[in-house]
Formats: C-alpha cells, structure tokens, sequence
C-alpha cells in the first residue's frame, strides 16, 4: 500500500489489531518532532491528519479540531499535559540517539538513558502535549 495515495476507506480497512491515533494541537509540527527525534517517516501530512511509519508500525495523529463531532476532545485539559498514564514505547529506536535529538526538537527528558532490569537501555521523552514517548533497545 502507498501510504503517500492511499485513500481514507482504503487506509481504514487496512488496519487491524491494535491501533495508536493521538490527539495533537498541532499536527505539523508534532510530525516534525518525531520525524526528528525517532526518524519516523510522516505520510498524508497536513494540519489535520498524519499517517506515521516506525519499524513497521504505523500510527496515526489528529488535530484536536478534526474531533468535532466527537465526545472525546471534551475530556483534553485546554493547557498542560495530556499523556498521563501512558507510555508509547518505540521498541528498536537508539534511544540515545533520541535523547541527544530531543532538547532542540522540544522535549524535556523526563528520565535519561537508563539499563531497566527488564532487558532494555530506555528513556522518556515528554512532547509539547504531554505524552511520555519511549525509545528503547535490547541490552
């Protein structure tokens, strides 16, 4: 499937599992930050949807205004973070590598680089809206 062509109906029949789909203020420039932090590949990318590639995981990002006729976007906080309580982990990103990207894309490092007992070198990465990104990589 080319995800720079593909259609609405053709990408939603697509997906299947579990899916990722993140609310953003700004959906342009939250691409640029993952693109620049994680070297994630942005397709379909305009100021109200993104399509977003890592490894072979693709996730999705909305601006908060394409929620409309939603009931979710009542629940955002109008400022301050929105992630709590989740950790989107990107399994297989130098997470090193990402913490030395992420000051100048707007991240605050929440928690360096670290080994984890579990087998995994890690760090979070907070983004402008909140939500705690993870790159990790086997020990």
């Amino acid at each position: 499937m080319d995800l720079e062509k593909v259609s609405a109906p053709e990408f939603g029949a697509s997906l299947h599992g579990i899916g990722l789909n993140i609310l953003m203020r700004d959906v342009n420039a939250s691409c640029a930050m993952l693109e620049t932090v994680f070297d994630m590949t942005s397709f379909l990318r305009t100021a109200d949807f993104a399509i977003l590639q890592s490894g072979g995981m693709v996730m999705q990002l909305h601006g908060d205004h394409t929620y409309h006729s939603n009931p979710l976007p009542s629940l955002l906080p109008e400022s301050g973070p929105r992630g709590a309580g989740i950790e989107i982990r990107l399994y297989d990103v130098d997470p090193g590598k990402a913490e030395a990207r992420a000051a100048a894309a707007g991240m605050v490092v929440l928690q360096s680089c670290t080994d984890k007992p579990h087998g995994l070198r890690e760090c979070y990465l907070l983004d402008r809206d909140g939500y705690a990104w993870v790159p990790s990589r086997v020990l």
